[in-house]
């Protein structure tokens, strides 16, 4: 089941957590440098994986109490087993990793089994399982879900190889896919698995592996199986959503699942998938947000309402909103919207998803991914490739592609990659190809039916009989607004009787790591705290504690002060009757 195996010792100032960065050098605002731009070691790529993924996923800024409050970055020695797996029926790979720290609790063996969130790499977890379960002594598995930053540069032919390092050699590189003629392309998008089906087996995988790396880490206390070892899955968005389809896997191998502002796609009431809201968004949410006041900064509505109300013109053009002027095409988009779901809380946090063109990333990669198609043949025409100023495809340099795997999130755009549109024109560039990506969610084509049956595949069932689950959201989320995700998924499984509990948190978005941002700082409160006293929850029951309960957490928000306990009002472990 697994290749590439290979083992890294990390102790003396390169720990499992930050790898020596510890909380100041993870605050840093430049990555850690390469001693040679073009040929990073691995030991480099590594540690800066960890930097971008940290300030990724974790609000780090003094005053929003990371380290302090809640969380750790403490020291953890250990060893790193990695190796890639494959799941039956799949062509691409998946990576998977476990970190086994030197006070693995052997008396009370625990595995914390993780999925990276977004599309990002195998360490995008490692402030949700890692941050928790490495202090506690528990060995944490992760994959990346057949996602991740292993990049091809199709130009170059150069690849990524299993530790990271430019692959010059394509038989070396983990990713290497057919038929990429140019430009760049990655796991996600272009590995022609639809890889967002399978992610509940690849975190299985991830366990199993991490059965293996406890029996070699510890030969004389083998064997390592489910029977004796605490599996408990974590994941917050993409990751919330695989450790959801984990826990309706077969079989007794999983004991508890705590999923965070999940992406998930459940048959009830109320429900709608990430392609489905994420084109509408895409397309409507610029003009909308002109008819919302006291938005978050950035984007600077100053700045972007020119940009804003060209939308709203294209799409009165188009005879998708009513309205003669961009304040009543605005209101007619916002009624939209509403009238589909979305809130105003919502809408708000969304602001920040169009300011960093994210709906319109997501939407390229997911239709490539959900309709299998190749790098060279996207639906609407995209593909991917560095740029030069005027946005122009060119060929990328050395230092650009050694900084693939570390600084990338596994969805353009970013780390020196762009998206490419070929039907960019006129006052609203972006327009013809975001009604081709909306066309596919919602005609009748045959892309569309592809994409749509890709869709399908991806459909959650219910977890297990007896399996305490607890799911966190933030009730702000502008990404994955809970009403589509989070709500349905919860009501339809505690209808049926599953073991389901959920905490709704008011003053919560999706991004903790854009709390570093004052704006949002002062509005809204980090989910990682949720997340982390769910686990204590769950691990106190499996220990014979009371079950969680649902609750509406009464957070509130800071304003100019620091983050204080009173702002979290974290849930309280109900006490045994």
């Amino acid at each position: 089941m697994f290749t590439a195996q290979r083992t890294s010792l990390h102790r003396d100032g390169d720990d499992l957590l930050t790898a020596g960065l510890g909380l100041s050098g993870l605050q840093a605002m430049a990555p850690p440098a390469f001693a040679d731009p073009e040929r990073p070691s691995s030991a480099e790529v590594r540690r800066r994986a960890l930097w971008a993924n940290w300030r990724g996923i974790a609000d780090l800024a003094p005053a929003g109490g990371y380290g302090t409050l809640y969380g750790s970055v403490a020291t953890v020695p250990g060893r790193e087993f990695h190796a890639l797996a494959t799941v039956p029926g799949a062509t691409q790979p998946h990576r998977v990793l476990v970190q086994v720290p030197d006070d693995f609790d052997r008396a009370r063996r625990c595995i914390v089994v993780t999925a990276s969130s977004g599309s990002r790499g195998i360490y995008g977890a490692i402030a949700v399982a890692g941050a928790w379960g490495l202090p506690k002594g528990c060995a944490v598995a992760y994959t990346d879900k057949g996602a991740g930053t292993d990049y091809f540069d199709a130009d170059a032919g150069i690849g990524i190889r299993a530790d990271g390092t430019p692959a010059v050699d394509r038989a070396q590189a983990v990713f290497a896919p057919d038929g990429a003629a140019q430009g760049i392309a990655f796991k996600h998008a272009h590995s022609g698995d639809n890889p967002e089906a399978d992610w509940g087996r690849h975190v299985r995988q991830a366990a199993e592996f991490a059965l293996q790396a406890l029996g070699e880490a510890y030969p004389d206390d083998a064997p390592f199986d489910f029977a004796s070892t605490r599996v408990i899955a974590v994941g917050i968005s993409n990751g919330g959503g695989a450790v959801l389809r984990a826990a309706e896997l077969d079989g007794d191998w999983l004991d508890a699942v705590v999923a965070g502002e999940p992406s998930v796609l459940v048959d009830a009431p109320g429900a709608r998938s990430l392609y489905d809201y994420t084109t509408e968004a895409a397309l409507l949410m610029p003009c909308a947000l002109l008819a919302l006041d006291a938005l978050p900064q950035p984007p600077l509505t100053a700045q972007v309402a020119p940009l804003w109300a060209a939308r709203c013109a294209s799409l009165r053009a188009a005879g998708l909103v009513d309205g003669t002027e961009a304040a009543s095409q605005s209101q007619s988009a916002l009624a939209i919207l509403r009238g589909n779901g979305w809130t105003d809380g919502a809408l708000r946090a969304g602001a920040l998803s169009v300011g960093f063109d994210l709906w319109r990333a997501v939407a390229v990669t997911y239709a490539s991914a959900y309709g299998r198609y190749s790098a060279d043949a996207h639906p609407c025409g995209y593909r991917f490739s560095a740029q030069g100023a005027d946005l122009s495809p060119r060929t990328a340099t050395a230092a650009e592609r050694a900084a693939w795997w570390s600084d990338g999130s596994g969805i353009p755009p970013g780390a020196g990659v762009g998206i490419v549109d070929p039907g960019a024109a006129g006052a609203d560039p972006a327009l013809s190809g975001l009604q081709c990506l909306r066309a596919l969610a919602v005609g009748d084509g045959a892309d569309a039916r592809r994409v749509q049956a890709g869709i399908a595949e991806t459909r959650a069932g219910l977890p297990r009989r007896g399996l305490p689950v607890v799911v966190v959201h933030g009730v702000d989320d502008g990404l994955i607004p809970m009403a589509f995700s989070s709500v349905p998924y919860v009501d339809r499984a505690q209808a049926a009787g599953r073991d389901v509990h959920f905490w709704q948190v008011p003053h919560a978005q999706h991004f903790d790591g854009f709390l570093a941002l004052p704006d949002y700082a002062a509005r809204y409160v980090p989910l990682l705290p949720y997340v982390y006293a769910a686990l204590d929850q769950v691990d106190a029951h499996l220990d014979g504690g009371p079950s969680p309960r649902d609750t509406t957490v009464n957070s509130a928000p800071r304003g100019n002060a620091p983050l204080a306990a009173r702002h979290l009002a974290l849930p309280a472990s109900t006490p045994a009757r």
